[in-house]
């Protein structure tokens, strides 16, 4: 049995698809307790990570984890899962992991979290991708009011990945020791800026889409009007 929490994310409902094509038992763990409807046959149950006692219940029988971060409760939950007897851990990191800067917010609690799968003894794989191909729905509105579309950080190459493409190295991951010890860093195909990917989507909607960089002041407003400022 593989438990996926995050199950219904962008990656974790990849995942599960995945693993039920395979064939193999699957628990889909989500605070809704709900599966993707693209996934019949998985197990879904609900849990939270940020309270342990909810999803100690859904390790039986699991061999392999696949771990979101960022929560209080994963030390406890790791113990559990190594006390159930779980094989692997795979765990869904970020690439500014690897930078050590506990100073930034984001790769502080990535950091935690492969620090905390690193100390808890079980055997562990780390995904640290890149920024993912489906942000681009955030551009959803702009682009239907319009053909002038605001991007943060236009300087900024990215090799954006699609969330599927990261779940295909976790299944591999999950289901063997090919990737034991080792955090990847699995990007997409090529880097771009973000008026080269505005410019791609004009060209699949058969419109000539024009890219306005925002400055950083611009980008901050816009992103502390969706997220703690930290």
């Amino acid at each position: 049995m593989v438990l996926v929490t995050g199950a219904t994310g962008n990656v974790g409902a990849e995942l599960v698809r995945a693993l039920v094509r395979l064939g193999e038992p699957v628990r889909a763990l989500s605070r809704s307790g709900r599966a993707d409807a693209g996934a019949p046959g998985a197990d879904a149950v609900a849990g939270d990570l940020n309270r342990p006692e909810t999803v100690r219940d859904a390790l039986d029988d699991v061999q392999a984890l696949f771990l979101m971060p960022g929560y209080g409760g994963q030390r406890e939950i790791l113990a559990d899962a190594r006390a159930a007897g779980v094989r692997r851990v795979v765990t869904q990191s970020g690439k500014s992991a690897g930078t050590g800067d506990t100073g930034n917010a984001v790769a502080d609690y990535l950091i935690e979290a492969e620090v905390s799968v690193r100390e808890s003894g079980l055997p562990w794989t780390f995904l640290r991708p890149t920024s993912f191909m489906s942000n681009a729905l955030r551009l959803v509105d702009q682009i239907r009011k319009g053909d002038t579309v605001r991007v943060q950080f236009p300087d900024v190459y990215t090799a954006d990945i699609d969330p599927y493409d990261i779940a295909q190295v976790a299944l591999t991951a999950l289901l063997s020791d090919a990737y034991a010890g080792r955090a990847l860093e699995p990007t997409g195909p090529e880097a771009l800026l973000p008026a080269d990917r505005v410019r791609a989507l004009g060209e699949m909607l058969g419109r000539d889409l024009c890219a306005v960089g925002l400055t950083h002041e611009e980008t901050r407003i816009e992103l502390e009007a969706g997220m703690p400022k930290p």
